[in-house]
């Protein structure tokens, strides 16, 4: 089943033509990587997906995105941003208990009945990989928590809002090789039930997680194909290029 659509999509900040007619489908249930150097448009691409780039007052948009057949634009953003959670490159906790960061959303949302909370933020905890290594620790400070845990805290937050997609913006750039395993864990359990985006400049980390990997130049998609294919037998030259380290 597609999940979005993409159709000639343009996006300018000011005079910058930051995404330049791109055109692509995401399936539900798989992991996408989105790589490419600096300033190729990927961030640009992922929050477009749930509507952040709006912040920007310089910001303009034509084409479209769709989420299941419906232009994300005719879509409340409350309910885009619940459908469609982000995870950020550093971990952002509130300054609340390792419980009430989890809960907050589900809060936000109508909910107050203490039994279904704490389902709740269980479920999410366990699906972040998180559970076992807080469960004794849901009243202390989430600053308290180490950084890859933090970020799977983070994690949890997004999914307690019940997404069906999690967009990550290079969520392992700051973590140590364990903590980025755990969080690479988490992802690809996670496509079970979700659609995840992954921005990452680490492309052993694509080859590693991605189902299909997009690969983004000067605010173009250069080529979109399974992970394997674009990893051994990529089509287009500058895919190759900056798949072996030529530039980037």
């Amino acid at each position: 089943m597609v999940k979005f659509e993409i159709h000639d999509l343009n996006i300018w900040f000011g005079s910058l033509h930051a995404i330049k007619h791109v055109n692509m489908e995401i399936l539900s249930n798989e992991i996408l990587s989105v790589i490419g150097p600096a300033n190729s448009g990927k961030t640009t691409f992922l929050r477009t997906l749930n509507r952040l780039n709006e912040l920007a007052t310089n910001y303009k948009i034509t084409g479209a995105a769709e989420l299941e057949r419906e232009d994300i634009r005719g879509i409340e953003i409350e309910e885009l941003r619940r459908k469609v959670g982000m995870v950020f490159a550093l971990p952002l906790p509130l300054p609340l208990s390792v419980f009430d960061n989890v809960a907050y959303g589900v809060r936000m949302h109508g909910e107050r009945g203490k039994k279904k909370l704490e389902e709740k933020v269980e479920e999410a905890l366990r699906q972040a990989y998180l559970w076992e290594e807080v469960k004794d620790r849901l009243s202390e400070s989430a600053f308290k928590l180490s950084g890859g845990q933090q970020q799977r805290l983070c994690i949890a937050r997004t999914l307690a809002v019940g997404p069906e997609v999690i967009l990550f913006d290079e969520p392992c750039s700051g973590l140590d090789p364990i903590s980025t395993a755990k969080v690479e864990d988490a992802m690809v359990k996670l496509k079970e039930k979700f659609t995840v985006v992954l921005v990452t400049n680490n492309v052993k980390q694509a080859a590693r997680v991605a189902d299909k990997t997009a690969f983004f130049l000067s605010g173009e998609l250069v080529e979109l194909d399974n992970t394997d294919r674009i990893f051994t037998a990529p089509k287009d030259k500058r895919t190759d290029g900056y798949i072996r380290g030529k530039f980037g």
